[in-house]
């Protein structure tokens, strides 16, 4: 602890909020796929350069987040709840809360130590609750490091939307910081739905009900969980495409592969209890609403039959399955949370072994002065036993052979990760000196 302190200091916080002020009353109403997603959090940290944050004061990123907000006040809004014990955003102003902070660190030593934990100190990890309308459901903290350059942590609530959607928030902020004017965007407040007819006697397999958890909105996990990161270089992938699929040309995409890999790799972990289901979700192009923040994210389920072992199955049958055999379960989803008028708490990531693709979600758009990040980092907070992991592109610039670097995080339970690091080491996703 006496570390951390040292390492981030003088921090400060204030709130932001937009320019104009928003007429009264006005409310939004969360979607049931939102609201499946109430008790996750999507944490974001880029790092810029000093070239890249030269003259960049506090003054100009707020100036540029007013003008944003203009656009997104929902997000500067407060939970509450309807009379039905439905949430609600109430659109009244109260802002981004705006953390500024110092680290004692140089850029490059903080990339240098590659302590995935220590992350949390550049992004704040605030949750929804106890206090619903003193909650903020966005947050940016702003870290200066020693040599000029500087961090922007983006902690996004995930029932306002998709990892797409706050990725266009914040590109949409860099647009405005480089005097580029925005679209006319939509942002309707939405009014609560009209209630259907009964959902499915079943809950969907991919999203599960859990214990009402009241205005503290977070899961509660059975184990401790730990977070893991590490980087594959194009060559790594590349060789590792060869040795599932040798010369043929009928390969997988690189994201199911490699996702197939861990999976295996998860189930010799799990000895006895394999993840026979996996649930799959990643942007969807071409389901896009009029509105700017939601979740419109594929959330798919893939199974295998009960009596198949996944560890003996072979990689091409299983990285097929994953490309070929999800079932997308947003309906079902949706239709589940919207039968209990949208009061009923229900997880996602976590619920099954989960496998989160980023790499539609314009990671490296955000751009200060022309540059872009020398670095981002994903992770989540509110992950369920199951465990997740994350796959996003590496910073542009290391194609090879017509593949780009990855970057993994795994978010796992604390117990298996000693274990799966090895499986990781057999396999030759991890390297020695991860």
């Amino acid at each position: 602890m006496v570390l951390e302190e040292c390492v981030v200091h003088d921090v400060r916080l204030s709130s932001v909020g937009p320019g104009r002020a928003t007429r009264s009353e006005v409310f939004h109403s969360p979607g049931g796929l939102d609201l499946a997603m109430k008790l996750h959090y999507l944490r974001v940290v880029y790092f810029f350069a000093s070239e890249a944050a030269q003259d960049l004061t506090i003054m100009k990123i707020k100036e540029a987040m007013f003008t944003l907000l203009n656009h997104y006040f929902i997000t500067c809004g407060r939970f509450r709840r309807s009379d039905s014990g439905r949430p609600l955003i109430k659109c009244n102003d109260c802002g981004v809360r705006f953390i500024e902070a110092k680290c004692s660190k140089t850029l490059d030593e903080w990339l240098a130590m590659k302590d995935w934990p220590l992350y949390k100190l550049l992004v704040s990890h605030q949750v929804i609750g106890p206090e619903l309308s003193f909650s903020p459901p966005v947050l940016l903290q702003v870290t200066k490091f020693k040599c000029g350059g500087i961090s922007l942590g983006l902690s996004w609530a995930h029932v306002l939307g998709d990892p797409l959607s706050a990725s266009e928030f914040i590109n949409s902020w860099g647009l405005i910081l480089k005097n580029m004017g925005l679209q006319q965007l939509f942002n309707i407040p939405r009014s609560i739905p009209t209630p259907r007819q009964p959902g499915p006697e079943k809950d969907p397999v991919s999203a599960k009900r859990v214990d009402p958890v009241g205005d503290h909105w977070i899961p509660a996990n059975n184990k401790k969980m730990d977070t893991f990161s590490f980087h594959l270089t194009s060559s790594q992938l590349n060789y590792l495409q060869a040795q599932i699929w040798g010369p043929s040309l009928d390969q997988t995409p690189l994201f199911e592969s490699l996702c197939a890999m861990i999976w295996r790799c998860m189930a010799r972990v799990r000895s006895g209890s394999e993840p026979k289901t996996v649930t799959v979700c990643r942007t969807d192009p071409y389901k896009r609403s009029n509105d700017i923040i939601g979740n419109n994210q594929v959330i798919c389920k893939v199974e295998v039959e009960s009596e198949c072992s996944i560890v003996d199955t072979d990689l091409t049958i299983l990285a097929s399955m994953l490309v070929d055999q999800g079932v997308d379960e947003r309906k079902q989803i949706e239709e589940a949370i919207e039968k209990d008028q949208g009061v009923s708490d229900f997880f996602v990531y976590g619920v099954n072994l989960t496998f989160l693709d980023l790499e539609d979600t314009n990671v490296y758009d955000l751009q200060l002065k022309g540059h872009t990040p020398k670095f981002v980092y994903y992770t989540l907070q509110g992950v369920g036993d199951e465990g997740i992991v994350l796959v996003y592109p590496w910073p542009k610039g290391s194609i090879e052979n017509g593949v780009d670097g990855k970057f993994v995080t795994m978010i796992i339970p604390e117990d298996e990760m000693v274990k799966l690091k090895s499986e990781l080491k057999i396999i030759g996703l991890l390297l020695e000196d991860n």
